[in-house]
């Protein structure tokens, strides 16, 4: 589901100057143009999640790069797999 700016505000709890920091350094990618930048809910479920790293946590800036690096790649590691054991799935059926 694509989501304006002023919704993804809305749903995520984060104000437009948070965002804009966030989006700068690169902790949310938002899609769409500059001008009419479009979230998914991926997006409102990251920035929740840097928000309670920061304020519930107390995690600083630099950290907080480096935590959501490392989520990023668990992510992209279980992608990978899952795509393994389909193969080995279909595989094993001829």
């Amino acid at each position: 589901m694509k989501l304006s700016k002023q919704e993804f505000l809305s749903l995520s709890g984060v104000g437009h100057e948070t965002l804009n920091s966030w989006i700068a350094e690169e902790w949310l990618i938002p899609g769409g143009s500059s001008a009419e930048m479009s979230f998914s809910d991926i997006d409102i479920a990251r920035a929740r999640f840097i928000r309670d790293l920061k304020m519930e946590l107390g995690v600083n800036d630099e950290a907080v790069g480096v935590i959501l690096h490392l989520v990023d790649q668990l992510h992209g590691m279980r992608r990978t797999l899952k795509e393994l054991r389909e193969v080995v799935r279909t595989n094993s059926s001829d």
